[in-house]
């Protein structure tokens, strides 16, 4: 009777160290689950070296969480402070890599008043060390908006940016250009297109090569000087 009591107590211990290893096994199977899913790499091309590597620095807050609970609206608002970046993709590599594709804007212009201060195609300022003369140097404030709508005329029109050396904008939402020529244009608030292609026709056409001035303000009128 003795003998078969024990046997039942041996059994019992038995059990119960069977469980516990089951357990701190399971334990340590979800642990390791957890760490193989944090991220441990973070990508960041398309940009300068520096710029890429700055990017990476202000997205170390991801390192080593859940790859599977970011979100990639937390990683865009960090990203979109960035006036540089025209487009960019955002790639889960799993189980704990993130990369992200940076398009960079393109340089279309450069302030008046500042040439290390630049304007991007994204209608955004870009501070930057580097100067470019061959940019036109933009005169007036403005909005994105407004500069976004005069750059879709401009690229819709027969004039690319680089045949400018001045754009001025005027607080009645009207805007002037000056050619590498030295052509001052000056241009109505509405119908930008139709003005820009007029204008264009004007300056192609050898009777009108002396001329400094067209002035398309008002409608249905030209003047040239």
């Amino acid at each position: 009777m003795h003998q078969l009591i024990d046997k039942k107590n041996r059994i019992v211990i038995y059990l119960i160290f069977l469980l516990i290893l089951s357990t701190t096994s399971n334990k340590t199977l979800e642990n390791q689950k957890n760490y193989s899913t944090t991220i441990k790499k973070i990508n960041v091309l398309g940009l300068s070296n520096s710029k890429n590597l700055q990017i990476e620095n202000k997205l170390n807050y991801f390192f080593y969480k859940n790859i599977l609970m970011i979100k990639k609206e937390e990683i865009i608002k960090i990203i979109s402070k960035y006036n540089i970046i025209e487009e960019y993709n955002i790639k889960k590599i799993y189980p704990s890599k993130l990369n992200i594709n940076i398009k960079p804007t393109k340089i279309i212009a450069q302030i008046s008043n500042n040439n290390k201060l630049l304007v991007g195609a994204n209608g955004k300022l870009i501070t930057t060390e580097r100067t470019d003369e061959s940019l036109p140097y933009l005169f007036g404030v403005f909005k994105a908006k407004e500069f976004l709508k005069f750059k879709k005329n401009i690229e819709s029109s027969r004039f690319n940016f680089t045949d400018f050396k001045s754009i001025l904008f005027y607080p009645s939402n009207r805007w002037d250009v000056i050619t590498i020529d030295n052509i001052l244009i000056k241009l109505p608030e509405n119908n930008l297109l139709k003005s820009l292609n007029l204008a264009h026709k004007i300056i192609a056409n050898n009777s009108f090569q002396n001329n400094r001035l067209i002035d398309l303000r008002i409608s249905n009128h030209l003047i040239i000087q």
